[in-house]
Protein backbone atom coordinates (compact mmCIF):
# COMPACT_ATOMS: atom_id res chain seq x y z
CA UNK A 1 0.00 0.00 0.00
CA UNK A 2 1.44 3.39 -0.95
CA UNK A 3 0.97 6.48 1.17
CA UNK A 4 0.62 10.10 0.12
CA UNK A 5 1.69 12.59 2.77
CA UNK A 6 0.30 16.09 2.74
CA UNK A 7 0.99 18.89 5.17
CA UNK A 8 -0.99 17.46 8.07
CA UNK A 9 -2.20 13.96 7.32
CA UNK A 10 -1.55 10.83 5.31
CA UNK A 11 -3.85 9.36 2.72
CA UNK A 12 -3.58 5.70 1.93
CA UNK A 13 -3.95 4.37 -1.58
CA UNK A 14 -5.17 0.83 -1.48
CA UNK A 15 -6.23 0.14 -5.04
CA UNK A 16 -6.42 -3.60 -5.61
CA UNK A 17 -4.25 -4.75 -8.48
CA UNK A 18 -4.87 -8.36 -9.43
CA UNK A 19 -1.84 -10.16 -10.78
CA UNK A 20 -3.06 -13.66 -11.55
CA UNK A 21 -5.94 -12.90 -13.94
CA UNK A 22 -5.85 -13.69 -17.61
CA UNK A 23 -4.81 -10.80 -19.91
CA UNK A 24 -8.29 -10.34 -21.37
CA UNK A 25 -9.83 -9.97 -17.90
CA UNK A 26 -7.09 -7.52 -16.91
CA UNK A 27 -7.82 -5.36 -20.00
CA UNK A 28 -11.54 -5.42 -19.22
CA UNK A 29 -10.88 -4.38 -15.63
CA UNK A 30 -8.50 -1.60 -16.72
CA UNK A 31 -11.20 -0.34 -19.09
CA UNK A 32 -13.76 -0.24 -16.31
CA UNK A 33 -11.34 1.54 -14.00
CA UNK A 34 -10.61 4.12 -16.72
CA UNK A 35 -14.36 4.73 -17.05
CA UNK A 36 -14.61 5.21 -13.28
CA UNK A 37 -11.64 7.61 -13.27
CA UNK A 38 -13.11 9.57 -16.17
CA UNK A 39 -16.49 9.83 -14.43
CA UNK A 40 -14.72 11.18 -11.34
CA UNK A 41 -12.76 13.66 -13.48
CA UNK A 42 -15.89 14.97 -15.23
CA UNK A 43 -17.77 15.20 -11.92
CA UNK A 44 -14.93 17.09 -10.25
CA UNK A 45 -14.53 19.44 -13.21
CA UNK A 46 -18.24 20.27 -13.36
CA UNK A 47 -18.91 20.60 -9.63
CA UNK A 48 -15.68 22.41 -8.75
CA UNK A 49 -15.94 24.62 -11.83
CA UNK A 50 -19.44 25.74 -10.87
CA UNK A 51 -18.71 26.15 -7.17
CA UNK A 52 -15.39 27.97 -7.58
CA UNK A 53 -16.06 29.85 -10.83
CA UNK A 54 -14.73 33.14 -9.45
CA UNK A 55 -11.20 31.93 -8.68
CA UNK A 56 -8.36 33.73 -10.44
CA UNK A 57 -4.67 34.45 -9.88
CA UNK A 58 -5.53 37.32 -7.51
CA UNK A 59 -7.57 34.88 -5.41
CA UNK A 60 -4.53 32.63 -5.09
CA UNK A 61 -2.39 35.58 -4.07
CA UNK A 62 -4.88 36.61 -1.35
CA UNK A 63 -4.96 33.04 -0.06
CA UNK A 64 -1.15 32.86 -0.10
CA UNK A 65 -0.91 36.09 1.93
CA UNK A 66 -3.52 34.84 4.39
CA UNK A 67 -1.62 31.57 4.77
CA UNK A 68 1.71 33.37 5.25
CA UNK A 69 0.14 35.57 7.94
CA UNK A 70 -1.24 32.51 9.73
CA UNK A 71 2.20 30.85 9.64
CA UNK A 72 3.82 34.02 11.00
CA UNK A 73 1.23 34.28 13.83
CA UNK A 74 1.89 30.65 14.77
CA UNK A 75 5.66 31.15 14.86
CA UNK A 76 5.34 34.49 16.68
CA UNK A 77 3.15 32.89 19.33
CA UNK A 78 5.69 30.12 19.89
CA UNK A 79 8.52 32.63 20.17
CA UNK A 80 6.51 34.78 22.58
CA UNK A 81 5.93 31.73 24.78
CA UNK A 82 9.62 30.83 24.72
CA UNK A 83 10.66 34.31 25.87
CA UNK A 84 8.81 33.99 29.18
CA UNK A 85 11.07 31.16 30.34
CA UNK A 86 8.23 29.57 32.30
CA UNK A 87 6.23 26.43 31.69
CA UNK A 88 3.52 26.65 29.06
CA UNK A 89 0.00 26.72 30.46
CA UNK A 90 -2.91 24.78 28.95
CA UNK A 91 -4.44 28.06 27.72
CA UNK A 92 -1.19 29.01 26.00
CA UNK A 93 -0.96 25.57 24.44
CA UNK A 94 -4.53 25.90 23.18
CA UNK A 95 -3.72 29.28 21.55
CA UNK A 96 -0.60 27.83 19.96
CA UNK A 97 -2.57 24.82 18.72
CA UNK A 98 -5.28 27.08 17.28
CA UNK A 99 -2.65 29.13 15.43
CA UNK A 100 -1.01 25.98 14.01
CA UNK A 101 -4.37 24.52 12.99
CA UNK A 102 -5.32 27.73 11.19
CA UNK A 103 -2.04 27.73 9.28
CA UNK A 104 -2.26 24.03 8.37
CA UNK A 105 -5.86 24.31 7.18
CA UNK A 106 -5.04 27.30 4.98
CA UNK A 107 -1.97 25.56 3.56
CA UNK A 108 -4.06 22.47 2.76
CA UNK A 109 -6.66 24.59 0.96
CA UNK A 110 -3.95 26.29 -1.06
CA UNK A 111 -2.48 22.92 -2.09
CA UNK A 112 -5.94 21.51 -2.86
CA UNK A 113 -6.82 24.48 -5.08
CA UNK A 114 -3.47 24.20 -6.84
CA UNK A 115 -4.13 20.48 -7.50
CA UNK A 116 -7.58 21.38 -8.85
CA UNK A 117 -5.97 23.71 -11.39
CA UNK A 118 -3.24 21.20 -12.21
CA UNK A 119 -5.75 18.40 -12.85
CA UNK A 120 -8.03 20.59 -14.96
CA UNK A 121 -10.92 20.65 -12.50
CA UNK A 122 -10.68 24.41 -12.13
CA UNK A 123 -9.98 26.93 -14.88
CA UNK A 124 -8.66 30.28 -13.74
CA UNK A 125 -10.28 33.43 -15.08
Amino acid sequence: MSTVQTQSYRRQRDHFEPSDQDPQEQRRLRGLLEQIDYAAFISNREVIGQTLSRVDVATFQKLAVLTANARARWAAEALRLSESGSAVTPDQTARLTAARTAYEELAEVYEALRRMVERGYLTLR
